[in-house]
């Protein structure tokens, strides 16, 4: 009998996240439905399943409502799973429980071992390490080993959105110089949420030298550059995973695995280190990528689904039931217009 699943986003990232398992469940002759309480659902494809209702959801009746979302709507039938929509990058509330969930697929050992720990804490949710979707079509094609630097280098900067960790307008003027020289090509994308004049100033930089990437998923851009510069953005442990260094400018959580400084008269002397790949740091990246998310098979989307069907399998539930959570539940119900408590 086919098996029946739901994925719930409200923010447009959710389709890049959850397509991998679309196809793992299609592949399995399974059929899979979306359902949004956000913006999103305009970028489904004319063939995508699209549930516009709470009736429509109940009706469709999914084993399982998979989301990277940090709530999910508790009255839609089945197992509620997170796969998360980003790696911990050291910003507040990556290790947090909402009270929404029954199981957990988490990305690698350091995030098995939190969850884990208040799993046993809490008992109303389980963890199961999976590995993380969004990467499994880049990681298919992702070589093992490190390519050369290309001729002359290629630096990707990238800048998340939140004034407070964002150093975009702080090295502006750095990356401004240094694209003038023509020692090395530049890849510039910000955050799409960032503020329209930041856009604009990286923008009017273009030349033959720097190139201002509007790609929608920045996983795109990883093989083209051999250096990633940026500041508490969770896309740079991504980058990571390509073995390859990054520079952060005063990052919230900076460890071996990067070249962090805290003056802008630094930048390029940091990217001159990043480039010469010392062995004690691509050491301590490949340390950190097996913890962030050791698979490199691409498979992660499988392990989900088995997960969930190993979840099913032993009776859906949890040592103790989920917490009644009645202030979050009434924002959920309000924001979807739905009251359901």
């Amino acid at each position: 009998m086919s098996k029946k699943y739901l994925f719930f986003g409200s923010e447009r990232y959710t389709i890049g996240i959850m397509r991998p398992i679309e196809a793992a469940i299609k592949s399995r002759g399974d059929s899979v439905a979306w359902f949004f309480g956000g913006p999103g659902a305009e970028d489904l494809d004319a063939n995508d399943v699209l549930l516009e209702t709470v009736a429509d959801v109940k009706e469709w009746n999914p084993i399982a409502v998979i989301t990277p979302n940090n709530t999910v709507p508790h009255f839609f039938p089945g197992v509620k799973v997170q796969t998360f929509h980003g790696f911990d990058a050291g910003k507040p509330r990556h290790i947090y429980i909402r009270g929404f969930f029954d199981l957990y697929c988490t990305t690698g050992p350091a995030d098995t071992r939190a969850f884990s720990a208040l799993a046993k804490k809490l008992q109303y949710f389980s963890v199961v390490e999976t590995g993380w979707p969004k990467l499994d079509y880049f990681l298919q094609n992702t070589p093992k080993e490190i390519p050369p630097l290309k001729n002359p280098p290629v630096i990707l900067y990238h800048s998340t959105f939140s004034p407070s960790w964002s150093a975009a307008e702080i090295l502006y003027e750095q990356v401004k110089k240094l694209s003038s020289t023509g020692k090395w090509k530049w890849i510039v994308t910000l955050h799409p949420k960032m503020n329209a004049e930041t856009i604009a100033k990286y923008k009017s930089l273009e030349s033959e030298n720097l190139h201002f990437a509007n790609n929608d998923n920045i996983l795109e851009l990883f093989p083209l550059a051999d250096v990633m510069c940026s500041d508490t953005s969770s896309a740079l442990s991504e980058f990571l995973l390509t073995r390859k260094p990054v520079v952060t400018f005063k990052n919230r959580r900076p460890g071996p695995q990067l070249i962090d400084i805290k003056a802008t008269d630094q930048f390029e002397s940091a990217i001159e280190y990043a480039l010469s790949r010392p062995p004690k740091l691509m050491q301590a990246i490949n340390h950190f990528a097996e913890e962030l998310h050791p698979y490199r098979d691409g498979k992660s989307a499988e392990r989900i689904l088995d997960a969930i069907d190993n979840f099913i399998a032993t009776g859906s539930k949890n040592p103790r039931k989920k917490p009644l959570n009645l202030w979050r539940k009434f924002k959920l119900c309000k924001s979807l217009g739905h009251w359901e408590l």
